[in-house]
Parts: structure tokens; C-alpha cells; sequence
């Protein structure tokens, strides 16, 4: 990358997450890209240990964030970024087809009447090339759906974001069967992507390394076009969406798609507390897809 900005990565192991934090190194000014927020499943208990890593990143370094940037609205890791918001600042942002999301699982969790599809629980809804800054330095917000219909990269200073829509090389790409997912939209995004310069640096949102490999986070455009398994070049659309398709229908329903969603469309907000001061998040009996 040039010497403009500085990315420092945060794997969590525990659901195979990458946050990062970019740094304008000029004026000190960052953006957080994917949080992530402790969540035991079992015990219906959040925790803060990953999101406290950013902070203490954030403090030592004595940065001003100024955006907390979701790639989507995750279905394996809650976002913590309200929680960061709340002790480090940023506007919280996502793509502007988010509201499309919010629209599907308002119905699918029968959510309240006060949760409204409209995007408002965020500061800023990007637009497709939108541009930006970083405090001196200029990045730019592309839509790519496919994984969801609203999933974004963002491109800063020769790199780009890619959320779950790009995997390593050696993994391929997202699924494509969420609600609103699309394998022949996420082909076209990840050609869009590959259509940067190939030093471009691609950094990723998750890694499930293959057996013998340590996690991994940070490629190329060069190498994505040059041996990604699912999309190098070569590899038209009709054999990627047969392979897209016919492997998504074997995959499981992630672990946690039912509180990440329900968090993540709120921008990292636990649904209200009820009258007897819990929040409560809901778990639709039946139906989703069987598989």
C-alpha cells in the first residue's frame, strides 16, 4: 500500500472474522471496517473482548475515527459497532440497500412496529462510487451484491475491502443463497472487483483456511485473477453460478445468522428492552429453508 495509510487486521478465531482498522497517516484519522461482538450462543451473552482490541488499537495510537464501515449486514458475527461508536466516535455506514435487507428480515422476525426498513439506524447509506475521506485521503464505496444485495468494498488507497463477497484464493468466494443473494450478480462483482489494478491489495472478511494453511487475510487482484478456485480468469459465468449453486445447496445455515441479522440490520443494536428491561432476540420456528 502507499505510504499514505496504514492497515492494521484483527482476526477473531472464533468465528473466523477480519476487522480492520485504516489509518490515514497524515492526520491520524481511521476507519473501522467489519467488528465484530462476542456472542455466546448457548448462554445468550455478549461480550466486548474483540470490539476492546480496536479500542485499545484506537487509544494507543491516538487516533480519530471517523467511520465505522460495514462491508453487509453479517449472518455469521454480530457487529459491535455501536458499542465502538459509543467509546471511540465514527459515523456508522453501510451500503443503501440495506434497506432492501431490513425489508426481508422485518417480515421474516416480525419485528416491531417501530423498526422501520429505512436505513435510519445507520449515520450514512453509501451510494454505488460514492466517494469519501479518511482525513486526507480520498476512498471510495462500491456496491457489489451477489452474497446479499447489499453488500459494498470499499477501495482506499490502493486496497480494497471486499466483505465476504472475495475470499483467499484457495477458498473462492461468498455463498450466494441468502435472501436477496445471487450467483450471477456475484460474478459480476467480483469481476468488477478484479477489474482494479492487480497490485491492488485485497483484504478479506474471513478465512476458513484449508488443512495445513495458518488463517490468511491479505491477496492481490494479481493473484485472485491468477489461481482464486472459483473466479480466475478463465472461469466464465455459467461455470461459476452452476458451481455457485449446486455448493450452496449443501452448506448449512450459519451458526449465528439468526442474533447476527437481528443485530446487525439495527447497526450493531440490541433489539428494545421489554418491560421487564431484557432484550430479546427471536428465533423463527420453521421457517427458514430447509436444507
Amino acid at each position: 500500500m502507499a505510504a499514505n495509510t496504514t492497515v492494521q487486521a484483527f482476526f477473531d478465531d472464533k468465528t473466523c472474522t477480519v476487522s480492520y482498522v485504516i489509518v490515514d497517516n497524515a492526520s491520524l484519522c481511521a476507519a473501522i471496517v467489519d467488528p465484530v461482538l462476542d456472542f455466546d450462543f448457548k448462554s445468550g451473552r455478549t461480550s466486548t473482548l474483540q470490539a476492546d482490541r480496536l479500542v485499545a488499537f484506537v487509544r494507543e495510537r491516538g487516533l480519530t475515527v471517523q467511520w465505522i464501515l460495514e462491508t453487509h449486514a453479517h449472518a455469521d458475527h454480530l457487529s459491535s459497532a455501536r458499542y465502538l461508536q459509543q467509546r471511540v466516535g465514527g459515523r456508522i455506514a453501510i451500503g443503501e440497500h440495506i434497506t432492501k435487507v431490513q425489508a426481508t428480515f422485518k417480515k421474516l422476525f416480525n419485528l416491531e412496529r417501530g423498526f422501520l426498513p429505512d436505513g435510519t439506524q445507520f449515520d450514512h447509506l453509501f451510494k454505488d462510487d460514492e466517494r469519501f475521506q479518511i482525513g486526507e485521503v480520498e476512498a471510495r464505496a462500491l456496491l457489489v451484491p451477489g452474497h446479499t444485495p447489499a453488500d459494498m468494498a470499499y477501495v482506499v488507497d490502493g486496497a480494497a475491502f471486499v466483505g465476504d463477497t472475495l475470499f483467499m484464493p484457495d477458498v473462492g468466494s461468498a455463498r450466494a443463497d441468502f435472501p436477496g443473494g445471487d450467483a450471477q450478480s456475484l460474478y459480476a462483482s467480483m469481476r468488477r472487483i478484479l477489474a482494479l489494478p492487480p497490485e491492488t491489495r485485497i483484504f478479506v472478511c474471513h478465512d476458513y483456511p484449508p488443512d495445513g494453511r495458518a488463517p490468511a487475510w491479505e491477496t492481490t487482484v494479481a493473484e485472485q485473477r491468477a489461481s482464486n478456485i472459483h473466479v480466475r480468469d478463465g472461469i466464465g459465468e455459467t461455470q461459476f453460478v452452476q458451481m455457485r449453486q449446486a455448493r450452496d445447496a449443501t452448506l448449512d445455515v450459519p451458526t449465528l445468522i439468526l442474533p447476527s441479522i437481528q443485530v446487525n440490520i439495527r447497526a450493531g443494536q440490541m433489539p428494545p428492552a421489554e418491560d421487564n428491561g431484557v432484550a430479546y432476540l427471536r428465533i423463527p420456528i420453521n421457517a427458514l429453508p430447509a436444507r
